[in-house]
């Protein structure tokens, strides 16, 4: 609960450093850059670049629950389109972040996918 308050009191922290950015921006290019962006900070563990990794992979596996859901006639379908464009904003919303270098978690979800993923080594 304590960390959620902080991601939510939390003013957006930028990083400067152009590796991390790389990184970070990497985790958001097809499943295979998000695969080079874990690998490359394997080694350094960088905070902001693991926050990057982890919200890629939270809208990763929100898609996988939609494309389940898109068996199921009409409601499924309805659902898997709706979700599909709303996981696109998040995703060109948490590029832009990337590339701006700021830690800010994407909307409406991007909280959950840090406390989930928070143990998930990054």
């Amino acid at each position: 609960m304590e960390n959620t308050e902080n991601l939510e009191n939390k003013a957006e922290v930028t990083s400067d450093s152009e590796p991390n950015k790389t990184i970070a921006i990497l985790a958001y290019i097809t499943l295979i850059g998000w695969i080079v962006a874990v690998v490359m900070n394997n080694e350094k563990k960088d905070a902001f670049a693991s926050f990057h990794i982890r919200q890629m992979l939270g809208i990763g596996c929100t898609s996988l629950v939609l494309a389940a859901l898109n068996v199921i006639p009409i409601l499924g379908w309805t659902a898997y389109v709706l979700g599909m464009i709303s996981l696109s904003i998040l995703w060109f919303s948490g590029l832009i972040n990337a590339l701006t270098g700021k830690e800010k978690p994407v909307p409406l979800l991007g909280i959950k996918y840090q406390e989930w993923f928070k143990d998930v080594k990054l």
